[in-house]
């Protein structure tokens, strides 16, 4: 459906740092990066991240968030641990949640610049 996402942030190396930690186990990589600019995905970019002069206030009761596909469980593990290392906030550590599926486990954190982020996977044990 979608081609390509775009966020604001204040600092790009900032978000660098948070967003390789965290998106490096579950198999996304910085693509394409310029001065003020960050593009990460798998085989190209699908999340830019972009300095804005007046990025979105965090709103936690937006219901706004960003959920990636991770491969394994311990990928999700990393995710978190990751974010958590460079500046982000935890929302929720990593486990299954019977809410969403008996299979169901994830993990969810807050970006430096308040992003809602989630890391999922479904696969079983």
């Amino acid at each position: 459906m979608f081609d390509h996402i775009s966020i604001g942030v204040h600092d790009a190396n900032a978000s660098k740092r948070f967003y390789d930690a965290a998106l490096k186990p579950i198999g996304y990589i910085c693509l394409s990066q310029s001065p003020g600019s960050l593009g990460y995905g798998a085989q190209s970019p699908v999340l830019w991240v972009n300095e804005a002069p007046r990025p979105v206030p965090a709103d936690e009761k937006s219901g706004l968030h960003f959920c990636f596909a991770a491969p394994t469980r311990d990928s999700v593990d990393a995710f978190h641990a990751g974010a958590l290392r460079e500046g982000g906030s935890d929302n929720g550590p990593p486990g299954l949640r019977a809410a969403y599926g008996d299979s169901y486990y994830a993990a969810f954190v807050i970006d430096p610049d308040g992003y809602r982020l989630e890391a999922y996977c479904g696969a079983a044990g």
